[in-house]
């Protein structure tokens, strides 16, 4: 027995599993016996046992729902090691230094790597060194549909060192995969958010595909975040970590991480056509006259094309009737969600601030009213969503990855995206416009046509100038003024089924160390924001104050770090 090790024990006359955290000597008096050993391999070791601590505690969690992610559903067996053949064949590129260097035992600088797309070929060149050298990888990638592409791509090259895991496989095969990284150094494991828990033998090099995305970010408490996990990870155990993707996140930014541009191109994405929506008259409906010419010559030229809406309910921007003006909330500057106020702050929206006109018109729309539309111009067989495998396609960004590459590409409401009512709107508007600019090659007639009523706004000039780092430096100095994150912390506390006790309960554990703002309304019950510099004696504090909510029957969600506020 180890550190790491799933036993036996007693509880209330049952047998639970239960994770062993420390082995000491001492007087046994007092305590219970252990039913017994339950798995032959431990899954975490006394350095990796340090970051999940720190993950129980920054995302205030209890420990064992933590220590939980770093094992596999079922229990692990040791087996015998897989031969692996020699690693040669493998390309090279400008990662492959990085990956040279972790193979020799040295730990480089966290570095990102700014390109367009084709992820598996950049895997590759920095993985290859590392595996030939008989050190291992992790690659996470943000859904299960892109982890087994990635996953296909290297075993073309690696063989059977490559193993996958995503929740769409089995519990076997998951463990299968488990066990093998655990346990045979050189291997490459590929998958999505959770495999940042896993112990993997002979760890060199993390590579992090588009940080960024929503889907390295759990939804429900704890809200772990990948990219936090490899990052605590990498300093206490001291590997690389390499990202790759065409927009960082100003968490790395702000970290200090080394920006590495693919040689031989200016622009990091393919050219950015912008239609300003002033250009149309009032009433012109979703697609500009431009657009519908470009969709036209795409239809004689019978390319692929994608139309894209980040939203599959009614149209999140609306622009006033009389003066074309975008509609905005007069008191944050927010684009207002349909109804008598803004969902950002609370206030009473009214007539068009430039005009006064009362009458506005929808921007954008769903997949199924886009699709409508654009079959009425160009024929209801000529258009459909990504699995009907029309030569139009029409989509969110889910869809991107099984659209591939299309010679045009569509937003139809860019102002939808950039004003949300998120302090982190314009990023991810950027992060998610990018994306829609990476399903197009390089080449001439290849580009991304971008629907807006803002041409102006730094958003789209970093669009047009093909490269992020100004715009993400600009709002990183506008977070650092307003201490949001990465330059300051936040928590979002939701409470359901909760008492009258919750708010005083909730502030006081906070003391004079935060700012605490709510309850606010929430479904089911209330939630506050808890915002500060430096949140961690908070944390210590609400740990307490949250199983008692618990203990009393209320059902707590914790999002620290949120995306959404």
């Amino acid at each position: 027995m180890s550190v790491g090790s799933v036993v036996r024990i007693p509880l209330g006359g049952r047998k639970v599993r239960g994770f062993v955290t420390d082995v000491r000597a001492g007087s046994v008096v007092g305590l219970k016996e252990l039913r017994g050993v339950s798995s032959e391999i431990p899954v975490f070791d006394e350095r990796l046992l340090e970051t999940l601590r720190w993950a129980a505690h920054h995302y205030i969690s209890p420990l064992a729902a933590i220590l939980a992610k770093s094992a596999p559903p079922n229990l692990p067996r040791r087996g015998a090691l897989p031969p692996w053949l020699e690693v040669r064949g493998f390309a090279s590129g400008p990662l492959s230094g990085l990956g040279g260097a972790a193979g020799a035992g040295r730990r480089n600088p966290a570095t990102y790597f700014l390109a367009s797309a084709d992820w598996s070929h950049h895997v590759e060149t920095v993985v290859g060194p590392l595996a030939e050298s008989g050190r291992s990888a992790v690659v996470v990638v943000a859904t299960a549909f892109e982890a087994a592409q990635m996953a296909a791509d290297l075993t073309a090259t690696f063989g059977p060192r490559v193993m996958v895991a995503t929740p769409e496989l089995s519990n076997r095969q998951i463990t299968q995969a488990w066990q093998a990284a655990a346990t045979v150094p050189g291997s490459i494991v590929v998958g999505t958010h959770r495999i940042a828990f896993w112990p993997v033998a002979g760890l060199g090099l993390a590579t992090i595909i588009q940080e960024g995305r929503r889907g390295m970010k759990d939804r429900q408490t704890p809200t772990v975040h990948a990219r936090e996990i490899l990052r605590t990870r990498a300093r206490i155990e001291r590997f690389g970590v390499v990202y790759v993707g065409r927009v960082p996140t100003t968490e790395v930014l702000r970290a200090g991480t080394e920006i590495v541009r693919a040689p031989g191109r200016n622009r990091i994405w393919p050219l950015v056509e912008v239609v300003d929506r002033h250009e149309d008259p009032p009433g012109s409906g979703l697609l500009t006259e431009r657009v519908r010419s470009a969709l036209r010559h795409a239809m004689a030229r019978r390319e692929r094309v994608f139309l894209f809406t980040h939203r599959h309910g009614y149209a999140p921007a609306s622009r006033c009737v009389k003066c074309r003006t975008l509609r905005r909330c007069g008191e944050c500057g927010a684009r207002p969600d349909p109804g008598p106020t803004c969902a950002r702050c609370g206030a009473a929206l009214g007539p068009c601030l430039l005009c006064a006109g009362a009458r506005f018109e929808p921007l954008g729309a769903g997949v199924g009213r886009i699709i409508e539309v654009a079959g009425r111009m160009l024929g209801p067989d000529a258009v459909g969503n990504v699995d009907q495998g029309r030569s139009v396609m029409v989509g969110t960004e889910r869809d991107l990855s099984k659209a591939g590459v299309v010679d045009l590409a569509v937003a139809i409401d860019a102002d939808g995206l950039i004003l949300g009512t998120n302090y982190r709107a314009a990023e991810e508007a950027l992060r998610v416009l990018t994306r829609l600019a990476g399903s197009v090659p390089f080449g001439r007639g290849k580009r991304l046509m971008v629907q807006t009523s803002q041409p102006q706004h730094p958003v789209i000039a970093a669009l047009r100038r093909g490269d992020p780092i100004e715009f993400l430096e600009s709002e990183l100095e506008k977070r650092e003024e307003m201490g949001f994150p990465p330059a300051g912390e936040l928590i979002v506390i939701e409470v359901r089924n909760g008492g009258a006790d919750s708010d005083p309960l909730i502030k006081a554990a906070v003391g004079n160390d935060a700012t605490v703002y709510g309850p606010a309304p929430a479904p089911r019950g209330s939630r506050w924001l808890i915002q500060g510099d430096r949140l961690s004696p908070v944390r210590t504090r609400l740990r307490p104050a949250v199983q008692r909510l618990r203990d009393s029957g209320a059902a707590v969600r914790i999002d620290a770090d949120p995306l959404d506020l």
